[in-house]
C-alpha cells in the first residue's frame, strides 16, 4: 500500500491552511491598523459629532414641522431653525456675561472706595445652631467696615476669584463647542432622510434584519425624552425661579437662574439656590407679605420637576421611566452633560436587548410546548 500520496496531500493541506491563516492575519492587522489610525484622526471631533447628532435628533421634530410649512425645503428650514436657536442662545449669554462683568466691576469699585453697604444682620442670626455666633460677628464686622473684612480675607478672595474665572473660561469654551455642534446639527437635519437610512442600515447590520429599526427608534425617542424631561424641565424651572428673583429684586438674579439651570441638568434640587434666596428676602425685605408670597412661589416653582419629569421622561419611549432616569444620572456622573444622553440611550438599549433575549428564550420554550406558536413577541419586533 502506497502511503506517499496521503502524506503529500496532508502537506499540501497544511500549506494551504497556513497560507490562508497568514493572509487572514495580514488582513485583520491591516484593518485594525486602519481602524486605530482613523480613530486617532477622528478623536478630536468625537465630542462635537456626538453633540451635533444629539442636537439634530432632539430638534428634528421642529425642523420637520418647519420644512413642511416652507414647501419641503430641508436646507432652508435647517438654516432658519439654527439661526433662531443661535439667537436664543447668544443673546441671553451675551447679556448675562455683560451683567456679570458689570456687577463684578461695580463690586470691586465699591469695596475699594468703601461705598459698599452691607445690611445689618438680624438678631436671630446669632441663635442659629453651630455657625450662628461666628456668622453674626462676621456679618456685623462687614456691616461696620467691609474694607477691613475684605482685606482680612484677601488671599481666599483671590483664590475664589481665580476659580470663578476658570469656570467662566470653561463655560465660554462649552458655549463655543455648543455653537459649532449646533451648526453641524443643522447639516444633519438638512440631510435627515439619508442619515436616518444610514443609521437603520448600520443598526440592521449589527442587530440583524428587522431589529435595527427598533433600536434606531428607541435611541431617537430616548434622546428626545431626555432633552424634554431633563434639560427642558430645567429650563422651565430656571425661568420661573429667575422671574421670581427679578420681581423681588434679588441681586445677580441672572446668575442665580443660570445656577438653577445647571443644578437642574445635574439633577440636584434647586433648593440649594432658592432656600438661601428666600432667607435673604426675609432678612432684607421690609414687607413680610411679599417675603411669604415669594417663599410660596419658590416652593411651587421648585417642585415643577417632580410633577413634570415622570410624564416627560416616559413619553413615547419603549423603556420604563426609571431606566431612562438611572441612565441619565449615571451617564451624567461618568461623562458630564453629554453622558446624560449617552447613558440613558445605552441603558435603554441594554434593557431592551436583555428583555428581547428573555422573551425570545421564553418564546422558544413556549413554541416547543405549544407546537410551534410563540408565547410572546420580542420587545424589539
Amino acid at each position: 500500500m502506497n502511503t506517499s500520496e496521503p502524506r503529500a496531500s496532508d502537506g499540501m493541506l497544511e500549506k494551504l491552511i497556513s497560507h490562508r491563516l497568514i493572509d487572514l492575519f495580514i488582513r485583520v492587522g491591516l484593518i485594525g491598523f486602519l481602524v486605530i489610525y482613523c480613530y486617532q484622526i477622528f478623536k478630536p471631533f468625537i465630542g462635537l459629532m456626538l453633540w451635533s447628532v444629539i442636537l439634530a435628533v432632539a430638534f428634528h421634530p421642529m425642523h420637520a414641522s418647519l420644512a413642511r410649512r416652507m414647501g419641503d425645503k430641508q436646507g432652508r428650514a435647517a438654516t432658519v431653525l439654527v439661526l433662531a436657536i443661535l439667537l436664543c442662545v447668544l443673546v441671553p449669554t451675551a447679556l448675562l456675561a455683560i451683567s456679570f462683568a458689570d456687577s463684578a466691576t461695580d463690586l470691586v469699585r465699591q469695596v475699594r472706595d468703601g461705598s459698599l453697604k452691607v445690611p445689618a444682620p438680624r438678631a436671630f442670626v446669632a441663635e442659629w445652631p453651630l455657625l450662628g455666633d461666628k456668622l453674626y460677628a462676621l456679618w456685623s464686622a462687614a456691616h461696620e467696615d467691609i474694607g477691613s473684612v475684605a482685606a482680612r480675607f484677601e488671599p481666599k478672595i483671590r483664590t475664589v476669584t481665580k476659580e470663578i474665572l476658570g469656570y467662566a473660561a470653561s463655560a465660554g469654551s462649552a458655549v463655543l463647542k455648543f455653537l459649532v455642534s449646533l451648526v453641524l446639527a443643522g447639516v444633519w437635519m438638512a440631510y435627515a432622510s439619508s442619515g436616518h437610512a444610514a443609521a437603520r442600515a448600520i443598526a440592521n447590520r449589527m442587530a440583524g434584519p428587522g431589529q435595527g429599526d427598533a433600536l434606531v427608534r428607541l435611541s431617537t425617542t430616548t434622546i428626545r425624552a431626555v432633552a424634554q424631561g431633563v434639560i427642558g424641565i430645567a429650563c422651565i424651572q430656571a425661568l420661573l425661579l429667575g422671574a421670581g428673583f427679578i420681581l423681588v429684586g434679588v441681586p445677580a438674579a441672572g446668575v442665580l437662574a443660570l445656577l438653577v439651570l445647571l443644578l437642574g441638568i445635574m439633577q440636584v434640587p434647586a433648593l440649594l439656590i432658592s432656600l438661601p434666596t428666600v432667607i435673604y428676602v426675609f432678612m432684607t425685605d421690609d414687607s413680610t407679605i411679599v417675603a411669604i408670597m415669594f417663599a410660596i412661589y419658590t416652593i411651587v416653582a421648585g417642585s415643577v420637576d417632580n410633577i413634570l419629569k415622570p410624564f416627560m421622561l416616559g413619553r413615547g419611549v419603549d423603556a420604563p421611566m426609571p431606566v431612562i432616569l438611572l441612565g441619565a444620572l449615571g451617564g451624567m456622573a461618568t461623562g458630564g452633560i453629554i453622558g446624560l444622553f449617552l447613558g440613558s440611550v445605552m441603558l435603554a438599549l441594554g434593557y431592551q436587548l436583555f428583555m428581547a433575549w428573555v422573551y425570545d428564550d421564553a418564546a422558544v420554550g413556549g413554541s416547543r410546548a405549544t407546537g410551534g406558536q410563540e408565547s410572546r413577541d420580542s420587545p424589539l419586533e
